[in-house]
Parts: structure tokens; sequence; C-alpha cells
């Protein structure tokens, strides 16, 4: 465990407006990943630092330009791109063009998503959009990468499977922060309610005590100046007690626009929207209108993974033989399952069944190569009777 901080700056020049950016790097072992979903959705991570453990690291999968929103997967090939002549010779020229074009007109999709971007408030949507500003930039490209398109589609549904689970960890941790600024603040007016009610008493002791029957004439009329100055100082006491409870007044409008900044709420009771829409869902639903593939919820992204997972598989360039091919098999079969698919995912459960036997055969003297096949083997395996329960069930 520890308290230093998991991220590091990197500066990348945006390709398209040459803009300086500097994007938040995970250090490497900055989080452990201990379980994986059948889809191999990370289900158990441990940040080092408990401080972001409400941070999901798809936050950072992609990367984008602040200037103009362009958004890429944020490896190596971003980071080099000045050193990749294929991408500035065959994609980038077009990519530009295209990308500019839409940044123009003043309600294009990139725009209307780039401007809602905000991962202190909202991580989770932000990631989302993130993502799918990546799918728009590369839908843009002549010949688009298939395989890209499916892992960017599978990792929305991996976000909004971790959304879906609980209350948004982020806002969990802001509610905590303002709740404790108010109840701090509620503890001060107490305490400034009774410093008040001791100025009034001490008041009350010294007016009775300086015109006490008891008290001789001429006593009362030498104290008179002390009674004066005593009631000046209590009068001041008073006002100063009314400026810091005004003060006090100021600091609750200030937590007042700190949940609304921070929330998008007025109180405590009311639900976060998402921009000037009563809910993230109603906000992805305007954007089909702009974008047609936008998925609303879990299944459609899986859906849409399915579907460039299997136009990457046919085709072949994105996906090498072997251990990539048989783990791309394996993925049609499990998402078409999650999706209701059965009979879709039953041939390729089998695809995978039968290749993943020929490799693992083929290669049976390299149980590091075959290591991963093995693996996939048994989830295709264990995963299809499962399909097959499910399939008999509906």
């Amino acid at each position: 465990m520890t308290t230093e901080s998991p991220f590091f700056l990197t500066k990348v020049e945006c390709p398209i407006c040459k803009t300086i950016n500097e994007f938040e790097t995970i250090k490497v072992g900055a989080y452990t990943e201990r379980d994986r979903d059948t889809d191999f959705c990370p289900t158990d991570r441990i940040w080092r630092n408990p401080r972001y453990q409400a941070h999901n690291p798809l936050l950072y999968f992609t990367a984008t330009c602040a200037n103009c929103f362009y958004t890429r997967e944020f490896n190596n090939s971003l980071k080099e791109w000045k050193d990749d002549a294929y991408f500035k010779t065959y994609r980038l020229k077009v990519v530009k063009q295209k990308h500019l074009n839409m940044m123009a007109e003043a309600d294009s999709i990139i725009r209307t998503i780039g401007e809602a971007l905000n991962s202190n408030r909202t991580p989770g949507e932000t990631a989302i959009l993130k993502l799918l500003l990546a799918i728009i930039d590369e839908s843009l490209n002549d010949r688009r990468n298939e395989l890209d398109l499916g892992r960017f589609y599978l990792r929305i549904g991996w976000i909004f499977r971790d959304m879906s689970r609980g209350e948004n960890p982020n806002e969990q941790m802001m509610r905590s922060h303002l709740s404790e600024i108010r109840e701090r603040l509620e503890t001060l007016r107490g305490s400034l309610e009774s410093c008040g009610q001791q100025v009034r008493s001490v008041e009350t002791t010294i007016a009775s005590q300086l015109s006490d029957e008891k008290m001789s004439t001429e006593m009362r009329s030498l104290l008179l100046p002390i009674k004066d100055r005593y009631d000046g100082e209590l009068a001041a006491l008073q006002e100063i007690l009314a400026s810091f409870d005004g003060k006090l007044d100021l600091l609750e409008v200030i937590v007042q626009e700190h949940r609304q900044l921070s929330l998008g709420i007025a109180d405590d009771t009311s639900e976060p929207g998402f921009g000037n829409c009563q809910s993230f869902h109603q906000f992805l639903s305007q954007l089909t209108g702009k974008w047609e593939r936008i998925p609303l919820n879990e299944k459609d992204a899986l859906t849409y993974a399915v579907e460039h997972y299997k136009n990457a598989f046919k085709d072949g360039k994105d996906i090498s033989h072997g251990n990539q091919q048989i783990q791309a098999s394996y993925l049609i079969a499990e998402l078409s399952r999650r999706i209701g698919d059965f009979e879709q995912a039953k041939e390729y459960f089998n695809n995978t069944i039968r290749t993943g036997q020929e490799f693992i055969y083929q290669n049976r003297k390299d149980q590091s190569r075959t290591a991963l096949a093995r693996k996939i083997l048994e989830l295709a395996i264990e995963q299809g009777r499962t399909n097959m329960a499910e399939a008999t069930a509906v």
C-alpha cells in the first residue's frame, strides 16, 4: 500500500490540430487485477494507493485532444505517431480532413460529446464518451480497423456493467466529502450559537452586578465609565458574531455551488442528471440522431462488439493465427451468449474448441505458447455448456 500518485504526465502532440496535450498515464504496477469475468472484464481490481480505488483504468484507455477532441487508444502508436510512416501516409490525411469538417459543425457529434467530457464529476460516463470518440475517429478511416472497433465497444460494455453494479464510486466519494463539510459547518454554527449565548450571559451578569441595589450610589456612579466600556466591547463582540454568522451563510452558499459542480444536483435528495439532460441515458439517446451506432446500455455495446469482432475474424487481416484467432472466436461466442444469440454462440464455441484443440496439438511441445489457448479452451467448453442450458431454458 502506498500514498504516491499512480499517474505521471505524458506530452503528446495531436496529429490533427498540433496541440500539445498532457495526458495522465498510469504507472506500471499502480494496480493489480485479481480476477476476470468470462468475457475478460476485470472484476477484482486493487490500487496500491487506496485513495484511487474508485478509479477505473478504462478512463485512461483513450486519449482525447483538449482542443479538437481527436481521440485514439492511448498506446505507443499514438505517442510515437510522428514515426509511423504508414499512419502519416495512408490514414492521417483522410481522418484529419473528415474530423475537422465535423468539428466545424456547431452541433456535430464530436463537438457534442467532447464538450460533455468531465473526468472528475462523471468518470464512468466520460470513459464511455471517450471510447465513442475513438470509435467515431476510427470509423473515419478508409479502411477502419474492425478489431479495434470491437475492442472499443467491448470496453464500453464493461463500463456499463461496472456502473450498473451500484452508485458511481466517484459520486459516492463526492457525496461523502460534501456530507463531511456540511457536518463541520453545522458543528461550527452550533459553536457560534453557544458563543452568542455565552456573550449574552456575560452581558446579563455585568448589567446585574453593576446595578446591584446593595451597591452604594456613589460606587455605581464611579463604575459608570466601566459599564460603558463593557457595553462598548460587548456590542463590538456581538457585531463580530453577527459578521461570523454572515460568513457561515456565505459558506453554505459555496457548499451548494460545490454540490452543483461536483454532482450536478441542488441537494442530496435530488438525482444527478447529465449536462442539460435528465440522465446519461437521455444524453446518449439524443446522440443516436447524430450517429446511429450509439449504445444505450451494456447489451447494445456487446451487440456492436460482436459485429466488429465477426468482421475482423472473417477478414483475418487484423487477427493473427493462433492464440489471437482462438481468443477472437471465443469472444464472439461468449458475447453472443450474453446478448441472447444462442445459435451463433454455439457455432463459435464449437469453432473455438475445434481450432483450440488443433493449435494445442500442433504446438504440444511448446507449453508456453499453448498456455493461453488451453485457458480459452477450458472457458469455451464451460461457457458452451452454459449456452446450451440457457438456450434450452428459453
